[in-house]
């Protein structure tokens, strides 16, 4: 009898190890602690002066800033849980596929364009700048198709899909954007003479940048970060992003220098007499998952369906959002040019 409870208990252990064991691998990864444990097991704290051990340093920050968040959210009294919903479910599902699937064609496009770059360059510092330039000019191309290109703002717009701003939206998107923007990254950089050791840098630079800038107002309520709103792409920059205001729209597409939107006239500053409003422009059921993920899809298909002829359901995929084989189309521009209108008038 003895040994039966024993084996039962036994049994019951290795039952619950194997429950929680996937659990407790997921959170060690969403908070990015492996570096930073390898680091203090091994003792070896020069590590931290190298590249490798900034990494591990400063990827658990943003989770850890996430956290912070929803504690003064709940001290303020302005958290809700449905305000994560797309966000956790978002991740949850993009963490089994998505990024494996972007990482794949990261190393993809390497293989099949490094051969054809224009030039050769270092691992110098001036360099690093012409290489940081030449990415964000990568992420422009693929910010501006996502908004411009029906098919492309399908993947893109659950990541606008949220009526907030806080740090879970940066784990908010459909899981084939990520490999559709490093298609588009990648190939830019490489063919532009980036080494991939450089490359990679510049991604994990950009997209520590890219997740902070979705910080919300609970921890920073003016986002402009003073003189460096001049510089760079702030908070402040990517909630106007975020916003469905017809003046805001389709605006912001860089991610940490703003040179390209300022050389294309995508720039555009937080106005004090117009508040952010989040989300899209089509009514989205209140923090429905489904619905942000899948719900463009969805309606690109009624349309291509509903549309006559074939170059219509054609152009469907490819004109901007809004566009319609009517005439009567709504997208960001015809927008902003009704409020401008308005803004005449009164």
């Amino acid at each position: 009898m003895v040994y039966f409870i024993q084996f039962k208990f036994y049994l019951l252990n290795i039952t619950h190890m194997e429950i929680f064991h996937p659990i407790f691998e997921q959170l060690r990864r969403f908070f990015g602690m492996s570096g930073i444990l390898e680091i203090i097991q091994s003792g070896n704290y020069e590590t931290l002066l190298t590249y490798k051990g900034i990494k591990s340093v400063l990827q658990p920050l943003l989770q850890i800033t996430l956290i912070f968040e929803l504690i003064r959210g709940l001290l303020y009294r302005k958290f809700k849980v449905i305000n994560y919903k797309i966000s956790f479910f978002a991740y949850v599902l993009n963490s089994i596929i998505g990024r494996y699937i972007s990482i794949g064609m990261t190393v993809i496009m390497i293989g099949l364009l490094e051969k054809y770059a224009i030039i050769n360059i270092s691992f110098t510092w001036y360099w690093f700048v012409y290489g940081y330039i030449i990415w964000e000019f990568g992420h422009f191309i693929y910010h501006f198709l996502a908004h411009k290109v029906r098919l492309f703002w399908c993947l893109h717009s659950t990541h606008h899909a949220p009526e907030s701003m806080h740090l879970g939206i940066s784990y908010a998107h459909f899981f084939l954007e990520g490999p559709y923007a490093d298609i588009i990254r990648t190939s830019i950089c490489i063919l532009a003479g980036v080494p991939p050791p450089m490359l990679f840098v510049i991604m994990f630079i950009d997209g520590y940048w890219g997740s902070f800038i979705h910080i919300g107002d609970t921890m920073i309520k003016n986002a402009k970060l003073g003189f460096l709103g001049n510089l760079i792409l702030t908070p402040s920059h990517h909630r106007v992003h975020h916003a469905r205001n017809p003046i805001y729209m389709d605006t912001n597409y860089c991610n940490l220098l703003n040179i390209w939107d300022k050389i294309f006239k995508t720039y555009q500053p937080e106005l004090k007499a117009i508040p952010v409003e989040y989300g899209i422009t089509r009514t989205v059921k209140p923090n429905n998952f489904l619905d942000a993920y899948v719900g463009e899809f969805t309606l690109l298909g009624k349309d291509i369906y509903n549309a006559p002829g074939i170059l219509n359901k054609i152009r469907y995929l490819f004109m901007p959002p809004g566009w319609s084989h009517t005439g009567d189309h709504k997208t960001s521009k015809v927008m902003r040019e009704l409020f401008y209108a308005d803004q005449n008038k009164s």
